[in-house]
């Protein structure tokens, strides 16, 4: 279904857009320096929305000064209190996300509503498996993908009643069955754009398998406006996740994408070695390119020549490619050397 366009500051979502990365704060919004620092190095990552949790009237007011000195769009939020939505917006936020299972009265709502209507700001409903409403929990006794979706269905009425169309669902769980199934069926139901995540989806690396999984089912139907790769880790590693699940896809074609082979008693160099120092120097930079490090002469020519660059190694020493080409033999000592000077000569970074 062809999805509104919705405008979070500068970056449209929607209806061809590209798929936005975004991350969250990890620290407490109301430690203003900490927090401009955090949201510095998502930007330099490469994040493209960012979202504070704003506990209190503190985190609310500090939304100003942090505005003020950022210049990714912010997303406020929020939980039980209506009012810090209300502060959020007076505080120049460019997006809030209002938690149906918590935030209590219509009458609230409207409110949040009149105000972002004011200020031409969009509204992310945003529905939590482990933040139900309790009579939807009550009537299906577990959060499966049936209550998530009557969940967001119940607050669509409440924001057609007042007639405000500016929004961003998310229907999100740990399950990633449950999750996936609620997506699909809003999908097909309404023409908002949708974030997706997998919530609490754990530490970096089983979160991101399960992320990779649920993200990667719903992207490849077409599901899917804005991500966040939910990780108990820095959230720099979310936007480096986020981007790699969407270049997996040919979603969007972001920095270095690194391919290297799994290893096994064929290979002839050590060629983990080769591998984690092609991966750091590949982080200096931007463009987006295929770089391919293979172990020995099976696949690796192949799989060397289909990349954009690559290494395909014999017994202490390798063959570089650059566009499909097989340019040089060098010797194992000078292989990494030479393939990023193979690069430098095609990239200005």
């Amino acid at each position: 279904m062809k999805k509104r366009v919705v405008s979070i500051g500068a970056v449209k979502i929607g209806d061809g857009h590209p798929i936005a990365v975004q991350s969250m704060t990890k620290t407490k919004t109301r430690d203003i320096n900490a927090t401009i620092r955090q949201i510095k190095r998502l930007e330099r990552a490469g994040c493209e929305l960012v979202r504070l949790a704003v506990v209190n009237k503190d985190d609310a007011l500090a939304l100003k000064k942090i505005k003020e000195s950022v210049s990714i769009p912010l997303i406020a939020d929020i939980h039980f209190d209506y009012r810090l939505a209300l502060q959020a917006i007076e505080s120049g936020v460019d997006k809030v996300r209002i938690n149906p299972g918590n935030i209590g009265a219509d009458w609230k709502l409207k409110k949040v509503i009149i105000r972002a209507r004011e200020r031409h700001i969009p509204i992310r409903i945003g529905v939590n498996a482990g933040s139900l409403p309790g009579d939807i929990l009550k009537k299906y006794r577990h959060p499966d993908s049936r209550a998530l979706v009557e969940t967001v269905e119940h607050s669509l009425e409440l924001f057609d009643k007042f007639d405000f169309k500016d929004i961003v669902i998310s229907a999100k769980g740990a399950d990633v069955r449950n999750t996936v199934d609620a997506y699909s069926v809003i999908h097909r139901k309404f023409s908002f754009p949708l974030h997706l995540g997998i919530t609490e989806a754990g530490p970096s690396f089983t979160g991101g398998i399960r992320s990779g999984v649920g993200l990667g089912i719903l992207l490849h139907r077409g599901i899917g406006d804005t991500i966040r790769v939910s990780l108990t880790a820095d959230p720099v590693k979310e936007v480096t996740a986020g981007f790699e699940i969407l270049n997996s896809l040919g979603l969007r074609k972001t920095g270095p994408v690194l391919i290297s082979c799994p290893l096994c008693g064929r290979c002839e160099v050590e060629l983990m070695p080769i591998v984690r120092s092609v991966q750091k120097r590949l982080k200096r930079y931007k463009n987006f390119m295929k770089v391919a490090v293979m172990g020995c002469v099976v696949n690796g020519p192949g799989e060397a020549r289909e990349a954009d660059f690559g290494i395909a190694c014999g017994k202490g020493m390798g063959a570089v490619f650059s566009k499909g080409r097989e340019i040089k033999r060098v010797k194992e000592s000078i292989l990494v050397d030479t393939l990023f000077e193979v690069i430098d000569e095609n990239f200005d970074n």
